[in-house]
């Protein structure tokens, strides 16, 4: 869990992995750090290809790389959409005015319950199994 927050707080940026009704689609997002459950937040337009295809799907997959490519953490997820004012004010930040010229109608929150997490890490001694590659994983208690 400690190498994970390490490569997740190296990383600036990660990659949200939705599905389309015939393929994955991948782009990269903007998140909020994750809170102690590791539960990850981002925002988006309310009107964008994400939202519809969580709508559709909210099975969801996030990838991290550390900084120096010496490691990454992947986490499995389910995505809820979330237009709660008080929750959009309280994940906002000020650099996005720009995008989002009327919070209250053009800005929409995604919240990743994690269902599971993998993790390779150099730095940390944590790396895939030597015949298989599968990587060392974490399985989240459902209640989020």
């Amino acid at each position: 869990m400690e190498a994970a927050r390490d490569i997740i707080a190296s990383a600036t940026t990660c990659a949200l992995i939705t599905l389309d009704d015939d393929r994955p689609m991948v782009r990269v997002m903007d998140p909020f750090p994750p809170e102690s459950d590791f539960i990850v937040w981002f925002g988006t337009n309310p009107k964008s290809r994400k939202v519809s295809q969580i709508k559709k799907n909210p099975n969801v997959t996030l990838y991290y790389l550390e900084k120096d490519a010496s490691g990454y953490v992947v986490i499995h997820g389910i995505a809820q959409l979330v237009n709660d004012q008080k929750e959009k004010e309280k994940r906002w930040k000020n650099e996005w005015d720009a995008f989002y010229p009327n919070k209250s109608e053009s800005y929409l929150l995604i919240k990743v319950s994690p269902i599971s997490m993998e993790v390779i890490s150099y730095k940390h001694g944590i790396v895939g199994d030597s015949l298989t590659w599968q990587p060392p994983f974490v399985v989240f208690d459902s209640k989020n």
